[in-house]
Order: C-alpha cells, then structure tokens, then sequence
C-alpha cells in the first residue's frame, strides 16, 4: 500500500533539491499528483495473479492458446522510469482454460510494480505454469525503456525481448512468437 502523504513528501523534496520552487503555481499540486500516479502504477503490489487465474473452463482438446499483443506499461526499478511494450504468452492446456481477459489482467498484476522486464516475464510464465497447469507455456515481452531512449546512451526506438519458458511447447510456436515480437 502506498503512503501517499509521505510520497508527496518526498516528492516536495525532490523538486526543492532540483532547485525548482515548490510552491510555484505549476508545481504546487505536483507532489500530490505524482503520489497518485505512484499508487496507479505499482497498484499490481496489491494484485494477484491467482484470482484472476482461479476460474478455469473445462477443455479436453490440447489445441494452442495465442494471446498476442496484450499492451502493457511498467516502471523500471532501476531508474524509475517508464518501459512499455507488448506481451504474447501461448500455452498449450491440459484440460483447462481460462478466459482470454484473465492473461491480460495477469500481465498487469506484474507490470503495475517497480520492475525489471525479465522478471516480469518469468513471472508470468510462472504464475500460467502453476495455476493452468499446461502441458507448456512461452511467454514474449518486447519493450522500450525510457531510461535507454530518454537519458543515457538515448537510443531512440531500441527494443528489448525477452523469453520464458516453461515446460513442454513446440519450438515452432516459440520461434513464431519471437518472430512476430521483432517487428514492433
């Protein structure tokens, strides 16, 4: 939970130590905003991926289960900054399925947190493994950091791609979704 006075605290004083004036009509209701905003963005702390992958349907086929492009934006733990991107996560079920909005929401209950993108990955590879139980999972995150296209070596346009695997799934499908991840 976040202690949003004590946030806008920090941030008062953060703005104070730039040098800037606090109480300047612009920037007056500043801290109090960003506060807001923190609480939106790490609201996934709160979440868990288990609710939202509780309910399951019946299925006696094994066909392949796609979701691709599911739009995420988090924040990155080292730099607090933005990064954004899209996720593909396919798995192959052993029974069950969930309806397709729960791997969306699933994505969102670990982009919204301070975060590093393979983490995030792993994690919902993870979370689809344990409460699915699939024959096999692959999950794709492509992203933009900010803190690599805004500051630093400000490499617009750059991407970064990550893969996490997790139990049996045809290489093909894999492939396929690293494929189609390249070209966004």
């Amino acid at each position: 939970m976040v202690d949003k006075e004590r946030l806008a605290a920090a941030v008062r004083e953060l703005i104070a130590a730039m040098g800037e004036d606090t109480e300047r009509e612009g920037l007056r209701e500043t801290p109090d905003r960003v506060a807001r905003m923190y609480e939106e963005l790490t609201a996934g702390c709160a979440d868990d991926a288990a609710a939202h992958l509780s309910r399951t349907f019946s299925e006696a086929g094994s066909a392949l289960v796609v979701e691709r492009d599911i739009a995420f934006s988090s924040m990155c733990e080292h730099h607090l900054m933005p990064f954004f991107g899209k996720v593909h996560i396919a798995y192959v079920p052993s029974g069950k399925v969930v309806g397709l909005s729960k791997l969306a929401r699933v994505v969102d209950v670990y982009a919204r947190r301070l975060q590093l993108q393979e983490r995030m990955c792993a994690e919902i590879a993870d979370a689809v493994f344990e409460h699915l139980a699939p024959k096999g999972v692959a999950v794709v995150v492509v992203a933009e950091h900010t803190c690599m296209t805004a500051r630093g070596v400000r490499k617009i346009g750059s991407k970064t791609l990550s893969l996490a695997v997790r139990g049996d799934i045809p290489d093909a499908v894999v492939q396929s979704l690293i494929r189609g991840g390249e070209n966004e």
